[in-house]
């Protein structure tokens, strides 16, 4: 595929990456802490994988989210993957609150209201938090692989 936007850049802020996956702080407005794990070689199903290859996506989709929850300490995590766009399997991981914009739909879904400046700031005043154990999580459970 030209133009493949996730073999052009890192999909987001690189916070963690090894051979064959990396996670990304994504910039999805109204969201702090929305992240995604890509895979990066072009596979488009999760049963284009191998068993090991699933196992280990999946760790690191696991490890994301203890990583928000620690941090960032959501009402809810949602996975989700789509892949309708771009030829790679990567999972949204989204910390949700309460008060997001879309709660208790989907972040695809319409919006039920807007969200206080207040706690916006106060969500993204905790990513750096969120940068650490991420690092501190996917190292823990992969052992030393690096952004």
């Amino acid at each position: 595929m030209t133009n493949c936007p996730f073999c052009q850049t890192d999909g987001g802020e690189l916070l963690w990456r090894d051979a064959r996956l990396r996670v990304v702080l994504a910039d999805e407005a109204g969201y702090p802490g929305f992240c995604r794990v890509i895979w990066h070689a072009h596979v488009a199903e999760m049963s284009d994988l191998t068993a090991a290859e699933q196992q280990h996506l999946m760790q690191a989709v696991f490890a994301l989210e203890r990583a928000q929850r620690k941090a960032l300490a959501p009402d809810k995590v949602n996975l989700a993957s789509l892949g309708n766009q771009v030829p790679h399997v990567h999972w949204h991981v989204i910390p949700r609150f309460g008060d997001d914009p879309h709660f208790p739909g989907s972040v695809w879904s319409s919006p039920q209201r807007e969200i206080a400046p207040t706690a916006l700031s106060a969500r993204r005043a905790r990513l750096p938090a969120l940068r650490e154990a991420v690092v501190a999580e996917l190292q823990n459970t992969f052992g030393g692989a690096q952004a």
